[in-house]
């Protein structure tokens, strides 16, 4: 199992290099050992991979700040003048600086198969350059090595982002014409597929961002990065949606494998044991003290059709649906996403019954998504080892559909080879699999603000939500479609309690949790976890909405949104630096 080959591509750097590329002359013997052969060529072009999502920040925790999801405290980004030029951070260069150098060396290199490098190069510094625009806009665009001495650039303003972004396009191009390997047994490695999956992703957030960005005046060249989405993704060839006969099974089974499902999985991060190399997301979900301790919104989990398609919100009563009622013939990707029903976790492979447990979730929707039925050793310590995926076909399904919903060319046929297949997967039966929606879901307006009103955008941004939940994707999603202000206005809601007093969870006739106020009650089950509700303004506290009946409502603390918000500053240190920089709007 490959990990990147991490291992094998520092070990050349620090040998060839010492860990300082600037200091490395051009014509060395060293130099011709990199570049003089196909294998040099690869070893320094594993070192690209760090670039990638790792395992220390998994993508399993990029949703905690979105508003899919109730966590503990604030994040940075959200808190009152929490985030400034002096608390920014991300600006650095140095990977750049790292492929950049291959890329001039290996053009001169006389190997036959150097475009293919060149091209895992360019695909790596178009991810650099897309994360860097996102976060700061214009960013200063270099696509050579820069000398100690070259103070023009050095100190020299940023680019707009709109060039940098045709730029990206351009790498991403050159990547997908020239990178030769079209599939990867262990869904590991950079490939074809791989580089035309990524563009479907930058090239949707490109032009969600200059439609609806209308600051910038740039709504008129939005469709042409919404068609690139489109041809793009009907480029990619031998991947499938994941199914097996047990479809309660099959969505969730892609996220605790340690080998991918190379079907659907495009792009992976590979774990291994006997390496010691592992993530934390067991301990993370699970942990009541580790971590964010992330629980979906009852908000969200209201937009899970029912298993007939219908939306659930269509039911007059649903607002007052309990738990153990309300996740009940339902979307199967619910049960495969949180605890409800006849979940069970196991014990040195003993099942035990599993409800969701308040001990370790502010909303009673606690994730199971990424996370083991074992519980030892991995909600203890940090040791999980299935795979990490970073991209993965239902994705590019999803950019395919939003692309062909914003572009209004959606046809019957496309929507039930994307949405349509999605949601079979899920269990899902009706016309909702083969039929465009013709109005718009109440809910999905009222939950969107009325910002989006078409039928069919709406669906696709309920499946996207659904599907990609804690995928890291919904902090970009909120800031393509400039609705930022759901970061900080959606509630941190849980499930509908009628009453103080005990409750069965998932319907074994076992009590499972005891809201309250005032003194603490007792109980009959040693396991069962009190939920103290008193009324209080305090962060960190649980209430109900309604003072003694109502849903859960978990207050992490003040949130604040300012549209400013959508770039990062530009941190002070770095303008201190080269002032040319200039700063980023409000800041």
């Amino acid at each position: 199992m490959k990990i990147f080959h991490y291992i094998a591509s520092l070990l050349l750097l620090a040998a060839v290099t010492s860990c300082n590329l600037d200091e490395l002359p051009v014509d060395t013997a060293s130099n011709e050992a990199i570049f003089g052969s196909a294998n040099g060529l690869e070893l320094y072009s594993n070192s690209f991979y760090n670039v990638l999502p790792g395992t220390d920040v998994g993508v399993f925790q990029g949703d905690d700040v979105s508003d899919l999801v109730a966590r503990n405290g604030v994040d940075n980004y959200l808190a009152v003048n929490a985030l400034s030029p002096i608390t920014s951070s991300g600006w650095s260069w140095s990977p750049l600086r790292n492929i950049n150098y291959f890329i001039e060396n290996a053009e001169r290199s006389e190997v036959a198969e150097k475009n293919h490098y060149i091209g895992m190069a360019r695909f790596f510094r178009a991810l650099f350059y897309f994360d860097k625009v996102k976060r700061f806009g214009d960013v200063p665009w270099i696509d050579q090595t820069i000398e100690i001495t070259d103070s023009v650039t050095l100190y020299g303003p940023r680019d707009d982002r709109f060039e940098v972004m045709d730029n990206v396009l351009e790498d991403l191009n050159f990547a997908i014409e020239n990178i030769t390997l079209t599939s990867d047994a262990t869904s590991t490695r950079i490939t074809k597929n791989v580089a035309r999956a990524y563009k479907t992703r930058i090239a949707l957030y490109e032009a969600s961002f200059r439609k609806y960005h209308v600051e910038y005046g740039m709504q008129g060249s939005a469709n042409a990065w919404y068609e690139e989405v489109v041809k793009t993704a009907d480029e990619i060839r031998g991947f499938t949606i994941h199914k097996t006969a047990l479809r309660e099974r099959s969505y969730r089974e892609l996220f605790i494998t340690k080998a991918p499902f190379a079907d659907e999985t495009i792009l992976a991060v590979a774990l291994d044991a006997s390496l010691q190399v592992f993530s934390s997301a067991n301990r993370r979900f699970i942990s009541p003290t580790y971590g964010n301790r992330p629980s979906l919104t009852r908000n969200f989990v209201n937009t899970y059709l029912k298993l007939d398609g219908t939306p659930f919100t269509s039911d007059p009563s649903y607002k007052t649906t309990p738990f153990v009622e309300e996740v009940k013939n339902r979307d199967l990707r619910l049960k495969q996403t949180i605890r409800l029903g006849d979940y069970n976790r196991t014990e040195n492979g003993v099942p035990v019954v599993a409800p969701p447990n308040f001990n370790q979730t502010f909303t009673g929707y606690q994730p199971i998504k990424w996370c083991y039925d074992e519980r030892f050793p991995y909600d203890d310590e940090s040791r999980n080892d299935n795979a990490h995926i970073i991209m993965r076909y239902a994705e590019v399904l999803l950019n395919k559909a939003e692309a062909l919903a914003e572009l209004g060319v959606m046809t019957p046929g496309q929507w039930t080879e994307t949405i349509g297949a999605l949601r079979d997967r899920a269990g899902i039966t009706g016309s909702t699999l083969t039929s465009l929606p013709t109005a718009a879901d109440p809910y999905l307006l009222a939950y969107y603000e009325g910002k989006f009103t078409d039928p069919v955008m709406l669906e696709v941004m309920r499946e996207r939500a659904v599907e990609l939940v804690f995928e890291g994707l919904r902090p970009d999603d909120l800031i393509r479609w400039h609705i930022g202000e759901l970061f900080a206005a959606a509630p941190m809601n849980g499930m509908y309690v009628p009453a103080l007093g005990e409750y069965d969870l998932n319907g074994d006739g076992v009590m499972d949790v005891y809201f309250y106020q005032g003194t603490k009650p007792t109980s009959s089950n040693p396991t069962i976890a009190f939920v103290d509700v008193s009324p209080s303004t305090a962060a960190g506290r649980l209430q109900l909405s309604n003072g003694t009946s109502g849903e859960v409502i978990f207050n992490p603390g003040v949130r604040e949104w300012l549209d400013k918000k959508y770039l990062y500053p530009i941190p002070e240190t770095d303008r201190i630096i080269n002032p040319a920089l200039g700063q980023n709007p409000g800041w």
